[in-house]
């Protein structure tokens, strides 16, 4: 059985980590490379650094701030933002992440995925799906949740199982920040109709809903943001709790 990770993710905005509620009212969280490092000595599975400005800024990523992230932690650590070719991806890789994770340029060119997937593996290959609840279906945003698109969520990610995608980060916008709880319902209808690891995102508040986010929405791994952030609970916490109460989880 695999264990159930437990992933802290950093939204970079110019070079400082920042949280905000439905994708909006952004404020700031502290400095990306001590915050790694704390999450790493905490015993984090992973890591997700996404620059949350960078595809709506057509800019590349702070590759910098990458690097010097990459040197303070010895665990799998995923980046995104500014994606828009293999050629980035490569120097986000040479610059210390194990992952990629891609949003809007997967959107605008899906044959990115199966590019990525066959130069650097699958395993290598996130794509993160920012998905808004439209009646009973959700619907796919892209530039850092500014731009609503014709994709359905649930589609979209059988799609890029498809296209060679090793990983679904998937985050609710309904939830983000609130501190509700995660989409239980969008996350298992993913989960249920692919076959690669689910992270569930957007909305962990208590302790209680990182185990229902495994039982309920069938997500291999949950990522949460504010709640480290701002010292609610550590890494550890969680961990025991989810132990205490039979989930496999890494020591």
């Amino acid at each position: 059985m695999l264990a159930f990770r437990i992933i802290p993710c950093m939204d970079v905005d110019a070079g400082r980590v920042v949280k905000g509620t439905r994708f909006v009212n952004i404020k700031d969280a502290g400095d990306p490379v001590e915050l790694a490092r704390e999450y790493y000595v905490q015993g984090a599975d992973e890591l997700v650094f996404l620059d949350i400005t960078a595809s709506h800024e057509k800019r590349n990523i702070l590759i910098e701030v990458v690097r010097k992230v990459a040197k303070q932690i010895f665990i799998p650590f995923t980046v995104g933002g500014g994606i828009r070719a293999t050629e980035d991806m490569r120097a986000i890789l040479k610059a210390g992440a194990d992952k990629v994770s891609i949003n809007t340029a997967a959107v605008k060119k899906p044959e990115l995925i199966t590019e990525g997937a066959m130069k650097f593996g699958s395993q290598c290959i996130v794509i993160a799906i920012d998905a808004k609840r439209n009646k009973n279906s959700w619907d796919v945003y892209i530039n850092g949740g500014r731009t609503k698109t014709e994709k359905d969520a649930v589609e979209w990610a059988i799609e890029a199982e498809r296209l060679g995608a090793g990983e679904i980060l998937l985050t609710s916008m309904d939830t983000d920040g609130t501190k509700d709880g995660f989409d239980i319902e969008l996350t298992k209808t993913i989960s249920e109709k692919i076959g690669i690891p689910v992270i569930a995102s957007g909305g962990a508040g208590t302790l209680e809903h990182f185990l229902d986010a495994g039982k309920k929405g069938k997500a291999d791994a949950a990522l949460a943001a504010g709640i480290f952030h701002y010292q609610k609970y550590a890494v550890r916490d969680i961990k025991k709790y989810l132990a205490e109460r039979g989930v496999c989880v890494r020591e």
